[in-house]
């Protein structure tokens, strides 16, 4: 038998969240009825009074009801953590509109990866992506709207309440631990990382791969930061290009951070930053009229980098790794950072590459191992050095 958390608005959105609390009881959970409510007093008891978050947040004065709502909202997420941490809660459900949701999901971005999670919204239907962050989250579409109980919303909070409970209920298959490495890739870094993550696995490590697509990127330095990471091969940075020049594949400016802050054993490349991702070719900005491209597919295009950008994305690159607490080895692939910047594809461009890797090599910090490799990136050489580097770093 597991607690499930029923977090939501009791005062405008209690007799649904009771609803969907009785439907886990009946499958033999305790559903643990969390109010994040702060305009009226609550429609159903709830088995965790607002009051309690408040007093977690620490705010005194509950007569400014702005002050509240702000409150509520940015206590909610370490108030859930705490309870998923004791093991006083297996699950969390919540249901809302634009508030709710934007409470539920906050809630529910603060637990880890694999937690059970569900969220029943009016809003599921559309860009999920400010809700979801980089967390597992599943979102329900509500269909019809999260405000009394009807025969449609009867059938999906009752789907909901089984989606939550089968989530809850499942048997998860732990292997024997290994410790963990994350490596960035590209479709033209493809062969370097999966020759790398063979070495790698060989050795007893597990090497989790994300696509290097903004997401990706941000999903990764999440999950260095969650202190589950023994070391990064981080060989694919372009979203760095992305970021800097106006593309569609930025990760942020905190991409390359975490691994500094963590002080984890970290190898990097400026693997792809020959290129800028865009849609179709129609959806190419006019102001980059002239440039160089290349369709990758009918639904991507890519566009080569300057001399003058690649000097800038070698000038970041330099200062991300420079501020690595840990050990950390950049490698420069000298013969093209991806697949079709090597001599003779569409994408070679010396000059570029040139003001890249010179804008590296002249700005890293003496804590930093430099190596230049003499080879494409995606050489067999490249991918082992890659691996042996990181290996080293790791036993050290």
């Amino acid at each position: 038998m597991s607690t499930i958390a029923v977090l939501g608005t009791y005062d405008s959105k209690g007799h649904e969240l009771d609803f969907v609390a009785r439907r886990i009881a009946a499958r033999g959970h305790v559903p643990l009825r969390i109010d994040v409510g702060t305009l009226e007093p609550p429609v159903v008891t709830p088995d965790v009074p607002r009051e309690a978050i408040l007093d977690f947040s620490g705010v005194s004065d509950r007569r400014d009801r702005g002050a509240c709502v702000a409150a509520m909202a940015a206590a909610v997420p370490g108030f859930l953590a705490k309870l998923a941490a004791e093991g006083r809660i297996q699950g969390v459900i919540s249901l809302g509109g634009g508030g709710g949701t934007a409470i539920g999901t906050a809630a529910m971005r603060a637990l880890p990866v694999g937690f059970p999670k569900v969220m029943v919204s009016t809003l599921a239907s559309g860009n999920t992506a400010p809700y979801v962050g980089t967390t597992d989250i599943v979102m329900f579409p509500s269909i019809v709207d999260v405000a009394g109980l009807n025969r449609v919303s009867r059938l999906l909070f009752s789907r909901a309440a089984g989606a939550i409970c089968g989530m809850v209920e499942a048997p998860v298959e732990v292997e024997e631990a290994r410790p963990l490495v994350v490596a960035s890739m590209f479709g033209n870094t493809t062969a370097c990382v999966n020759a790398a993550k063979e070495i790698l696995e060989k050795e007893g490590l597990e090497v989790l791969v994300f696509h290097a697509t903004g997401t990706g990127g941000r999903t990764m330095e999440s999950m260095i930061g969650s202190g589950m990471v023994a070391g990064v091969l981080d060989v694919t940075t372009t979203e760095w290009a992305d970021e800097l020049v106006g593309g569609i594949l930025g990760a942020g400016p905190e991409r390359l951070a975490a691994a500094g802050k963590m002080g984890v054993p970290a190898v990097v490349a400026p693997g792809c930053l020959d290129m800028v991702n865009f849609g179709e070719p129609s959806t190419v900005p006019a102001r980059f009229a002239g440039r160089t491209f290349y369709h990758h597919n009918p639904q991507v295009t890519l566009m080569r980098t300057t001399p003058a950008e690649c000097a800038e994305l070698g000038r970041i690159l330099a200062e991300k790794v420079n501020a690595y607490t840990g050990p950390v080895t950049v490698l420069l692939p000298l013969r093209g950072v991806s697949v079709i910047s090597a001599e003779g594809g569409p994408f070679h461009d010396a000059d570029a590459d040139a003001a890249l890797f010179e804008a590296i090599r002249s700005r890293v910090s003496p804590h930093v191992v430099l190596r230049e490799l003499d080879c494409t990136i995606n050489d067999p050489e490249f991918a082992r050095a890659c691996a042996e580097a990181l290996l080293a770093q790791m036993r050290r």
